[in-house]
């Protein structure tokens, strides 16, 4: 497949491009700093732009097979979030409107959970959950993945266990914790696995060996409900009646599915 990885410069999007190699794909990076892409390994195609303006996306190339965003606003508060958690997602769905595409979404672990301090400060929860739903809303085949905690696994928790409700709320590790590097084999798996095909789920690892197949964990996820626009077994805390028109009306711009996303 020829992957667009957006976010490939950074921590989890550089480890997609060499994970998307080394399983025989052709990733083509899209990066904003150019200073980075020596990042990248040699060879690699790129495309400079920046997901948070629409105008320096225009010419990316349309015969990609696949999208994996692993975007990360990182600190830039809400109108970081606003502008690269969700308008990179939006701006690049644009582009594929009427392109079949395969995507696979990185979000967070306990990106439902709306109270905390630290989601009022930055609403990030909030913007990569509204990403999501764009996602959904598309009509594109996806697997949207919440990571837990980058990298704070020991040395023995290897074994993939994927959760489905987003009911860990912590805010911290004791959330969930899983490296960087098994982020990226999800992602990329995901997206030639019809069992993954639709599905939503939190991804965290456990004391054990990493599993060589994960087909069956797949397998045994539930399938999102067109009908309701979020994670099968999320809360109902961010009902769209409660959205801004601009969201709503960019939902309904995005949608094949019009008629399941009137507030």
């Amino acid at each position: 497949m020829k992957i667009l990885v957006a976010g490939a410069t950074g921590s989890i999007g550089l480890h997609v491009v060499n994970t998307a190699i080394e399983m025989g794909h052709q990733p083509v990076a899209l990066v904003r700093n150019k200073r980075k892409v020596k990042l990248l390994p040699r060879g690699t195609d790129v495309f400079y732009g920046d997901v948070s303006l629409p105008e320096t996306l225009t010419d990316l190339p349309k015969n990609i097979d696949a999208i994996i965003f692993t975007l990360g606003s990182d600190g830039q508060g809400r109108i970081g979030a606003r502008a690269i958690d969700y308008g990179g997602v939006r701006n690049i769905l644009r582009i594929f409107k009427d392109t079949p595409v395969r995507i696979g979404l990185m979000t967070t672990i306990g990106v439902t959970e709306r109270l905390s301090t630290w989601n009022q400060r930055t609403e990030v929860h909030d913007w990569k959950r509204r990403a999501e739903r764009l996602v959904r809303a598309s009509g594109h085949p996806y697997t949207i993945v919440r990571p837990g905690w980058f990298d704070y696994n020991n040395d023995d928790e290897h074994r993939i266990v994927m959760l489905q409700g987003d009911r860990r709320h912590a805010g911290t590790p004791e959330d969930g914790v899983i490296s960087r590097e098994q982020i990226a084999q999800v992602l990329v798996s995901a997206l030639t696995n019809d069992e993954a095909k639709n599905k939503t789920f939190e991804l965290v690892a456990v004391p054990g060996e990493a599993q060589q197949d994960l087909t069956p964990l797949f397998a045994d996820l539930q399938t999102d409900n067109p009908q309701k626009n979020d994670g099968v077994l999320d809360i109902d805390n961010m009902p769209l009646r409660e959205e801004p028109d601009c969201i709503i009306n960019e939902l309904n711009l995005y949608s094949k599915k019009l008629t399941n996303l009137q507030p």
